[in-house]
């Protein structure tokens, strides 16, 4: 850069026209007493004229006083204390005559005498302080690393330090204005004007410093790189406050400043990528943090198999194709966008890219292939630094664990659904007790699917049971508990048992498989919490032929009850015993009359509870919803969901809708058998009549053998109490007998010798099916034979099918 401009102007302390000058004449006497002389040593001018220099010494001898000489000496102050004066001595006449002489030797050889001397004396701590003071201004404008530049009041470069001049190249900065001296020059820093100019030229007319700016350009040394300055300015005044230009203070921030940038853009992709377990979502979020940030186009491509969340194919299948999940695909008819970043084929494995311009990264976590993530950069031609690869392998491995993740729960979620459907009903039974409709939602979140269900079971004397139940939790383990519980609901249910007892049969289950859990546990095995304590459940049994239905429920919400004629909507006060598993109270059955055409509503929590909803609100809206009961089911279904589930929701929401319908009494014949066996004869003559009356021709022969097996076993082996004979005309014959006993038949085979034990096994081969059910005075032994085909209704089921 050369010599600092002005720097050599500079005058030092012992310069003769600011210092004290005393003037000796060849006999070093004084011969000339500055003002300034007088006020360094205290003596007026009169006082040391005509006096010897070296009386002024002290401490030591005077040393010669030749022209040149600079040092430091002692000198006597007038009021006795010793100064420390730094001298120099200088010549007043050249060739070495006094002033005035002629400047030549003596003729004869000798030497002439001594020349008038001049002494420049200052006090030597300032000198000192002096010499450093000039010594770090030096090392400010040489040594510093931080660059310096001085403008003037139009804002223009008058000087500038090393540091700058080197780092901005050998342009010519004289005269040239803040934002001329780099290319492509901005600011960085937020809420900060939009040229230096600006900046300046607040500081210039305010006074107020700026600190810390940052701004970005490429400079001379570096035309094909982005550098980044941290840039203060202060203004600079005379003694009176008149403002003289601003100094600029730049340092280079680069590597720090993208450091920092980095870093950044790494939390924001921890922050911001894989709020969901959607990979197309997880894709988008992506490409939103790293553009333009890091890239200018990103695409993210995945193997097919982990786009969609299924199993790896096994080596020996061809290897799967790559999809692309971002950018989306461009709608048909659609103006393609900026030219997409070609995948990167996988054979099979992922390969790394690095080309100019280019950057593929795989996506792999724990071993695993999952796809790669490319990175493009437009008209950019150098290769990528250590900085640059290490936050693109940092980026796809935060993606890479986003998308296993997400491939993780879509597999779960996807094994779930398929669990939970098909453990669900696909198709209501065909029933002549109820009309049905239902509406299932499973949850929409983050965890997946639940544990909620819902079931229609046909029950022995054309009753059917209504089950509905909620698992705790969600995912896979719900659904398969759910499956557990539905299974075992419906064994139970095929027991004919009273609702109160099925619940309390299916707790029995609960606890005895938290029992066998906490053994397991107690012998150190680790295993995860049943998933079926704390489940809520309602069972209920409805009867077409009296028109009552029998409820219990275990914790679970109470049903709607609409009346048919007024449409006011009820919630029946049903003894909620404890969910299933806690133990304590016990299950309690009611029994309700409801007229036909009268609505049950029976549902999940998940239907009216939830975050920010109110629940007493929810069930009024339910019941507005309800209290027009004669509108199809499937409408009242839809206006349901649609008016309390307007949005996805964190819960599953079942909701089961039953109309209900009572038999009519041609459907029905019943008779009371007196206890003699001759009434066997007597029942059986009587319905073989009745399906002559339905026009069941066909059945009597087998119904009159079903018919008297039971009432024979009844009158033998029921004791004293009423035998009552019951037919019902419904989609199948059914024959029923009741009886006081509590003794359950079985089933057994007759040896060739035997005169009896054969009524059983004659009424299971000759029915579709039979069983027992007990009541609070007996029990009911029952078979059920198929209609014909011409008999059989429209819309019913075969029951041999």
């Amino acid at each position: 850069m050369g010599e600092i401009p002005g720097f050599d102007e500079l005058q030092d302390p012992l310069d003769a026209s600011r210092v004290a000058v005393v003037v000796l004449d060849g006999d070093s006497r004084v011969i000339g007493w500055s003002p300034a002389a007088a006020e360094l040593l205290g003596y007026p001018a009169p006082e040391v004229l005509g006096r010897e220099f070296a009386d002024l010494v002290t401490g030591a001898a005077a040393p010669e006083l030749q022209p040149g000489l600079r040092r430091v000496l002692r000198l006597r102050h007038r009021d006795g204390r010793a100064v420390k004066a730094a001298i120099a001595v200088h010549t007043l006449a050249p060739g070495g005559t006094e002033p005035g002489g002629d400047g030549g030797a003596d003729p004869s050889g000798a030497a002439g005498p001594r020349p008038a001397r001049l002494l420049a004396m200052a006090d030597a701590d300032v000198t000192e302080q002096w010499n450093a003071l000039q010594s770090m201004l030096r090392g400010l404008a040489t040594q510093s690393p931080v660059g310096l530049a001085l403008y003037d009041t139009r804002l223009r470069v008058v000087w500038t330090n090393a540091a700058l001049y080197k780092e901005m190249g050998p342009a010519q900065y004289a005269g040239v204005g803040p934002d001329d001296m780099v290319t492509h020059g901005v600011i960085v820093s937020p809420g900060m004007p939009d040229t230096l100019e600006e900046v300046m030229g607040e500081v210039l007319a305010t006074g107020e410093p700026v600190i810390e700016l940052h701004y970005r350009g490429r400079p001379p040394s570096a035309p094909d790189r982005d550098h980044v300055w941290s840039c203060s300015y202060y203004r600079l005044e005379d003694l009176s406050g008149t403002p003289l230009g601003v100094c600029e203070e730049t340092f280079d921030i680069t590597e720090r400043y993208l450091a920092q940038q980095r870093l950044d853009l790494l939390v924001r992709a921890a922050r911001s990528v894989g709020t969901t377990l959607d990979m197309g979502r997880t894709a988008r979020e992506f490409a939103a943090v790293t553009t333009p940030w890091f890239a200018d186009r990103v695409t993210v491509d995945l193997l097919e198999t982990e786009s969609n969340g299924d199993r790896h194919r096994s080596d020996a299948e061809a290897a799967p194709r790559m999809v692309r999940v971002w950018p989306p695909a461009e709608p048909p008819g659609a103006r393609p966008a900026a030219p997409a970043v070609p995948a990167i084929p996988a054979v099979p494995a992922v390969r790394p890219v690095r080309e100019p311009g280019l950057l593929a990264v795989p996506l792999r976590t724990k071993g695993t292939d999952l796809g790669v993530v490319s990175f493009a950069w437009d008209h950019r031609t150098k290769p990528f630094d250590a900085g640059e690869l290490a936050v693109a392998d940092e980026l796809a491995a935060r993606l890479a664990v986003c998308v296993d993740n997400a491939r993780r729960y879509a597999r779960e979620h996807a094994t779930a659904l398929v669990l939970q459907r098909s453990l669900l009903p696909r198709l209501l039974p065909q029933l002549s007790a109820v009309e049905l409709a239902y509406r299932y939602l499973p949850a929409d979140s983050r965890a997946g699917v639940g544990g909620d269900w819902f079931d229609v079971i046909a029950l022995s004397g054309a009753r059917v049971g209504l089950v509905v139940g909620d698992v705790v939790g969600h995912g896979l383990g719900a659904a398969a508990t759910m499956g557990r519980l539905r299974t075992s609901v419906r064994v139970l249910a095929r027991m004919d048992l009273a609702p109160d007892e099925l619940l309390a049969r299916l707790d029995d289950l609960v606890t005895q498989g938290a029992d066998e859990r906490a053994a397991v546990h107690a012998e150190g095995e680790e295993l995860s919490e049943d998933e079926a304590l704390g489940v809520t459940c309602l069972y209920a049994a409805y009867d077409p032929v009296s028109g009552t239905c029998t409820m219990a429920r275990a914790g679970h919400p109470l049903p709607a009850v609409v009346d048919p004629d007024e449409g006011t909507v009820t919630f029946p006060e049903l003894p909620s015993g404890p969910p299933l598993g806690l133990g304590g109270l016990p299950f309690e059955s009611v029994e309700l009359t409801l007229p036909p055409g009268s609505l049950l509503a029976l549902f999940t929590d998940g239907l009216v509870r939830g975050r920010g909803r109110d629940l007493d609100d929810q069930l009024g809206v339910l019941s507005g919803v309800l209290s027009r009961p004669d509108r199809p089911l499937d409408d009242l279904c839809d206006e349901a969901v649609g008016t309390l589930l307007p949005a996805p929701t964190e819960d599953d929401a079942a909701l089961l809708l039953v109309r209900t319908r009572l038999l009519g009494e041609h459907q029905v014949a019943v008779w009371d058998v007196s206890s003699d066996l001759q009434a066997v004869g007597r029942a059986r003559a009587a319905a073989a009549a009745q399906l002559r009356e339905w026009g069941l021709e066909d059945l009597v022969f087998t119904a009159e053998l079903v018919v008297s097996e039971l009432v024979t076993n009844a009158i033998r082996y029921a004791g004293d109490g009423p035998v009552r004979l019951r037919l019902i005309r419904d989609q199948t014959l059914i024959c029923e007998v009741s009886d006081s006993g509590h003794t359950s038949p079985h089933l057994r085979h007759a040896a060739n010798d035997d005169e009896g034990g054969r009524g059983l096994f004659i009424v299971a081969q000759t029915a579709h099916q039979w069983g027992t059910r007990y009541t609070a005075t007996g029990k009911i032994i029952w078979a059920e034979q198929a209609l014909p085909a011409a008999n059989r209704p429209p819309d019913a089921e075969d029951p041999a099918a």
